[in-house]
């Protein structure tokens, strides 16, 4: 569902595209945006289908994830506010190889794929934003297979805990994840069984790591899950 906005308030606000941008492309930017909202559980887009946006997060989380062997599905990406994604796709000419699914209430810009590459054609700053996107992206997924391919279960697992904190931050109490994690993404992150993946968090429970009530998590010794995440 789409709703009603300032343009340019809103434009300004983005100033990952904005500030690029000259004069008169930012007056085409404010243009041409829109803005959609996503209940839980909706998909913003679908694996197989051709892109037509470029996404910006404004609020809530999407998750970015594949069906591999046996219609088993994997994340491969948890977007945070602030991020970019949806592009990868149109760049490369193909079609989405992923779906993006809102993993709570949630409010995602948009703008035409075809306005983003006017934008980088006419534009070198703006070129090299996704140049570098592209390259931080990179350095991300060869991390995360290293990750994924030699760490054991609770380094896997302590890992995945600590990148949802850097990503999303914790509540005003500083400790609890504010974000709401079930048990099946926390293992699909991780590379593992839900019942390994609640195995796991409850082991860390009981050696007094974090604490958890119903889908809140909450950080009682980070150097500890640091420290299990950097041994493996």
């Amino acid at each position: 569902m789409e709703k009603e906005f300032d343009r340019i308030e809103l434009a300004k606000s983005v100033a990952l595209l904005w500030n690029p941008l000259t004069d008169e492309q930012r007056q085409l930017f404010a243009e041409n945006i829109s803005v959609r909202s996503l209940r839980r559980d909706e998909k913003l887009y679908s694996e197989g289908v051709v892109p037509t946006h470029l996404f910006y997060l404004l609020r809530g989380k999407v998750t970015i994830a594949r069906e591999g062997l046996g219609g088993l599905r994997q994340i491969i990406r948890m977007v945070e506010p602030g991020a970019i994604f949806g592009y990868a796709a149109a760049i490369d000419g193909g079609n989405y190889r992923s779906t993006a699914v809102a993993g709570s209430d949630t409010e995602v810009l948009q703008m035409p794929i075809s306005l983003l590459f006017h934008f980088i054609w006419e534009n070198s700053a703006f070129a090299m934003l996704f140049l570098k996107e592209f390259s931080s992206l990179l350095g991300l997924s060869v991390e995360r297979t290293m990750t994924l391919t030699q760490k054991h279960i609770r380094g896997r697992l302590a890992d995945s805990l600590l990148q949802m904190r850097v990503k999303y931050g914790v509540e005003e109490d500083g400790r609890t994840l504010a974000v709401y994690l079930s048990r099946d993404d926390l293992a699909q992150m991780s590379n593992m069984t839900t019942s390994n993946a609640i195995r796991t968090l409850s082991a860390f429970a009981q050696e007094g790591l974090v604490a958890i009530k119903g889908r809140k998590i909450m950080f009682l010794n980070i150097d500890e899950l640091r420290l299990i995440s950097e041994r493996g």
